[in-house]
């Protein structure tokens, strides 16, 4: 059985902003990231700065849009969709 990492920046030019990114999430939940390996962190904290990561960049998407209303006819309604990720 192979493994495939796929853990890695396809754009080598991005690490930095990645790196920067990181740390900025680090210091919203409270947990002191020092540059290059960081094993002392426990799961719990390095977990909480992937989880405010994934929360800074999940965007809500909407849609709106106007349909006939099937209860009368003539009549249209007004329908808006919000969709995001709750945690």
């Amino acid at each position: 059985m192979s493994s495939k990492n796929s853990n890695r920046i396809n754009v080598p030019e991005a690490r930095a902003a990645m790196d920067k990114f990181k740390m900025e999430a680090a210091s919203e939940v409270g947990v002191n990231l020092k540059e290059g390996y960081n094993g002392d962190l426990t799961s719990r904290e390095a977990g909480s700065v992937g989880g405010q990561m994934v929360k800074k960049m999940t965007t809500i998407r909407t849609a709106n849009y106007t349909r006939a209303d099937r209860t009368a006819v003539g009549h249209k309604a007004e329908v808006r969709y919000i969709a995001g990720i709750t945690i």
